[in-house]
This record gives structure tokens, sequence and C-alpha cells, in this order.
């Protein structure tokens, strides 16, 4: 029996009618997907600001990315299936951006918006970094430490390919993060196996907690490391939804085809809010009250705070 997988829950009245039923899947256009994005973004700093903690700056650089994941690219069902079987799968590698990953879940329905509002309190199933003891829907590894996620996702894959699925395992790194030695082990591996149904992002700020990636430990031109180690890359604008769809649709093109797959997803840490884009001193601190108001000026509310 086959499945009923979607990209996306029925958006709020003023999106929902531009939503059009395809083959049990939903079309979704471009401007909803830039609207989902603007609302993502407020959850973020809405959610640090409630918790007076978190990683807003690389969650805002990643929002069209987990945007058009989970509303565009990925086969996948909100009820949540930790085996997934027929679905693709994403692993957030980077887990201190937690915020957008949360938010995207709930915008997309895997659980009540209304959730969001615990983010980092206590007895919250949305803990700073996601993990897999509080039984949060979506989360299928925990991700605090960094370095681990690329791994996990090679497993996955692998079993994929060994259950003879036709799906994609998706990964998101930072580009600080590939300091993490695990990282290029992981490389290794994958490529000398030939997982080629394996699509893992690097989100390229040039910026980590410290300051600028270049002044903690230079990476040098990272797309041709991963060139390097027998990965087949891609670049894209991180914060350019049609360069995103474009560029994951790419990257599913050259799946088979005996090699893992690399964006180098070009972001702004920040993205969205003036004052805090390119600072590294917005990786983990959070806004306080005129701060926020000052932010959500610049981000239409468009499917409702929660």
């Amino acid at each position: 029996m086959q499945k009923r997988l979607h990209f996306c829950r029925a958006l709020s009245s003023v999106w929902g009618p531009k939503i059009l039923k395809f083959k049990n899947n939903f079309q979704i256009f471009m401007a909803d997907l830039k609207a989902i994005a603007s609302q993502i973004r407020r959850d973020i700093l809405r959610m640090v600001h409630g918790s007076k903690s978190g990683h807003p700056g690389g969650s805002l650089g990643c929002t069209e990315f987990l945007t058009a994941l989970y509303f565009k690219a990925m086969k996948h069902d909100p009820k949540f299936n930790m085996d997934a079987p027929g679905e693709d799968l994403f692993f957030l590698s980077n887990g201190h951006i937690s915020p957008v990953f949360y938010s995207t879940l709930a915008r997309s329905g895997y659980f009540d918006v209304k959730e969001l509002a615990t983010f980092r309190k206590i007895n919250s199933r949305l803990q700073g970094h996601p993990a897999t003891h509080e039984h949060l829907p979506g989360v299928r590894i925990a991700s605090g430490s960094l370095g681990q996620g690329m791994s996990a996702a090679i497993g996955a894959a692998l079993t994929k390919k060994l259950n003879r699925e036709n799906t994609t395992v998706y990964s998101l790194h930072g580009d600080g993060e590939l300091d993490e030695g695990q990282i290029w082990e992981a490389a290794m591996f994958a490529a000398h196996h030939k997982v080629d149904n394996l699509i893992s992002t690097i989100d390229w700020n040039g910026q980590q907690i410290d300051g600028p990636t270049d002044k903690v430990m230079s990476l040098g031109n990272i797309q041709e490391k991963f060139n390097a180690f027998g990965w087949t890359t891609l670049e894209m604008n991180g914060n350019d939804m049609d360069d995103v769809i474009a560029g994951l649709d790419k990257a599913k093109a050259l799946k088979g085809k005996g090699k893992p797959i690399a964006i180098m997803m070009h972001t702004i840490m920040g993205k969205g809010v003036d004052f805090m884009e390119n600072d590294h001193n917005w990786h983990g601190v959070a806004p306080n009250d005129e701060q926020l108001a000052k932010a959500l000026a610049q981000l239409p509310e468009t499917l409702g705070d929660y």
C-alpha cells in the first residue's frame, strides 16, 4: 500500500487558496515559500527572546533552506514515523540552530505551533539542542555535539539503499562545524562507499561563535576540499529562495551517480534583520525587548504569530 506523503499542510486563509493538489502532493508557489520564511524568521526571534537564550544568527541565515526543504523538496509525513519508510530524511548537524528547525517542523504540521512558546523552558520538548529523549516529532537524532550529523546521515542513507528505496537523505552543517575532524572522516567514508543518495549542505556564512571563520581557523576553499574528498559539489545562494529551489533540484538530479553530493550554501548570518546581518555576535545572543520590536518590524507576519 502506497503511503500518502506531502510537502505541507494547508496554510492560513491568506495563503491557503494558492495551494493546489496534484497527485497526492501539494504544489506551493514561490510567493508562499517566501511568506512562510518571513513567518519562520518571526518565530525564531520570538522564541529566542522569550527564553532569553538561543542562537538567532545561523537560524535566520538558514530559513530559506529549511523552508524549501520541508515545504517543497522533501517527501515527508508530519505524522512522523521514526523509521520513515519511503520518506526522505533530514539531519540537522549544527543543532544549535534549533529555532529554525522547530519553527519549520511546527509550521509544516509536526506539532502545534503554540508549543514554540515553550522553547528552552523547563520540561519543554523544545530543548536548546534537539534531542530524541523528549520524543518531539521530526527529531531523529540528538545534535548538541557538532560534527556528528554527517555520520548519522550516512548511516541512514546506506540503510535506504539496502532497502532499495529511491529516497534522499539530507544533512545540514555549519562552516565552523567543519573544524571537527569527524566531518572529514565521514566525508571520506561517504565517497569511498559511494553513498550517492546523500545531499549534505554547508552553511557557508563565514561566521562562528568566536568570530569570522577565516580568523578562527581558515577553511580555505570548502568546495575544493569536498571535491578533493571525492564528492560532487554545487554552490547556491542560500538566502535567495529561487536559487535554493534550483540548487536542491540540481542536487537531486545528481543522485545515483556514484558520489555523495555537497552543496556550498552562501548565506548571511542574521539574514532579514539589518542590525544582525554579518555579525558573529548574534551567533548565540537573544534580542532584548527593543531589539525584538525593531527586528519584527522588518518581517511581515504572514501565517499568524503563535
